[in-house]
């Protein structure tokens, strides 16, 4: 396999990618509380991990990209709630705009969406063994992890025990042991919840993310190659997951911890209390979502990204003209009677480069717009060098593939072909009132 290097949040580092299994890659990437309409912050890591997965995909892994869905919630009681509705039918329709977002957005459904109500059973089992083992304890109905008690606590997020204890908010009526320490099972009288050896009540947030790994990566001890997400969930989620993981399996869950950055709005940080959140369904509606991927692209993902109407813009612009290349490449190849299909696969490519670069996505692109000027070139040689064509089209087509930049290819039919023919007619003879009619006639049959 090619060199892949990618850095490491744990240890802030960079390193080669070294798989758990030979040709094998494990990823789990944090998904959303589905509670309300998503958001474009939710989409970077869907964007940013989707073209992690194709890139092991181009070269020749096998990758299973596992991503959840935090299905209980207080904003999913609470939203419930506002709503009149219970939390199954919230989480259900939210689920389904999210999947629907993510398809035009470019991104490959993951292979599990495992959901926390689903793993019940598991979670239950998880808090029950990590008491008997020592490493949590009940007070009430709640369950605590002993933080104090986990070895080099803080290590993902930079922090140490002392200065967040410093730090920390101590509450007179509170249960805890210590401050630090967080809740593994939370005792609740409303919305949705569980019988437990605790009494009524559900899973913490930090829990249910271990346990799903846990579960569906059990063949691998539930130690994962690369765990996922934006930099908002280094800590405390993923902190609080390595901390459970350590108590429970003696590892830090996954070998390889990634973090994107995140999108900025007009220069500022995109936040409910700045009043500039934006919903991923009206970006997808004004301006599509693989301009938006590609607008997300151009930034490398540990740097912000930004989002404003001249960055979204400039995407739409470069889209189309990828879109036309694409098009005017095989009408040309298909008039000639050559094939579009099957092209043969570049034994090099400037973008994957890029990709194995840390996921050099800004570069990556580069390479893109350099191999569509090539394509654009080509065309206008007169006369059309078949060979160079197929072949310059068959590497953007290449490029778009492990970006996730979904281009149409059109497929003429033996109509068309006619079509097209006596467009050209007509135009050589100057009959412009007829090549605009059949212009029209192509251009409704989307193959203008």
């Amino acid at each position: 396999m090619e060199k892949v290097v990618l850095f490491k949040s744990l240890g802030n580092q960079l390193e080669e990618f070294k798989p758990l299994r030979e040709g094998k890659v494990s990823i789990y990437c944090c998904g959303p509380t589905v509670y309300n309409d998503p958001h474009i912050g939710n989409f970077r890591p869907v964007i940013v991990f989707d073209v992690l997965r194709r890139l092991f995909l181009r070269l020749g892994y096998s990758v299973k990209f596992v991503s959840n869905y935090t299905d209980v919630d207080d904003k999913i009681i609470n939203r419930a709630k506002e709503l009149g509705i219970d939390e199954k039918t919230l989480t259900e329709s939210v689920i389904k705009e999210y999947r629907s977002l993510v398809e035009a957005v470019g991104s490959m459904q993951p292979d599990e969406t495992p959901k926390p109500t689903v793993y019940m059973p598991q979670i239950l089992n998880y808090v029950k063994e990590l008491v008997e083992n020592g490493s949590a304890y009940a007070v009430g109905g709640d369950v605590y992890l002993k933080v104090q008690e986990i070895p080099a606590y803080g290590e993902l997020s930079g922090n140490s025990v002392e200065q967040l204890e410093s730090g920390a908010r101590i509450d007179i009526n509170d249960k805890k042991a210590d401050p630090l320490d967080f809740a593994l099972w939370k005792e609740t009288t409303e919305g949705i919840k569980w019988e437990s050896p605790w009494g009524h009540g559900r899973p913490g947030w930090h829990t249910e993310c271990c346990v799903m790994i846990n579960s569906i990566f059990a063949d691998q001890g539930g130690y994962i190659d690369i765990h996922g997400g934006g930099f908002d969930l280094k800590f405390p989620h993923h902190e609080n997951e390595i901390a459970q993981a350590k108590a429970h399996n003696h590892h830090k869950l996954a070998r390889y911890w990634m973090h994107n950055g995140f999108i900025n709005v007009d220069n500022e940080k995109m936040s409910k209390s700045l009043g500039n959140v934006i919903l991923m369904k009206d970006v997808v509606n004004e301006f599509g979502g693989i301009p938006f991927r590609m607008m997300i692209l151009a930034a490398h993902y540990r740097a912000p990204a930004s989002f404003s109407e001249e960055t979204i813009k400039e995407a739409q612009k470069k889209y189309a003209q990828l879109c036309s290349a694409v098009k005017s490449a095989a009408i040309a190849l298909q008039l000639a009677g050559e094939s579009c299909d099957n092209l043969p696969r570049p034994a090099e490519s400037k973008v994957v480069d890029a990709l194995r670069d840390d996921l050099n996505t800004p570069n990556a692109l580069a390479a893109l717009y350099e191999d569509n000027k090539d394509l654009n070139m080509v065309l206008r040689t007169r006369p059309l060098d078949m060979a160079k064509l197929k072949e310059a089209l068959a590497r953007l087509l290449d490029d778009v593939d492990v970006l996730g930049i979904r281009v149409s290819v059109p497929h003429l039919s033996e109509d068309d072909k006619r079509l097209y023919g006596e467009y050209n007619d007509a135009k050589a003879a100057k009959d412009f009132a007829k090549s605009d009619e059949i212009r029209q006639q192509l251009i409704e049959r989307g193959v203008f």
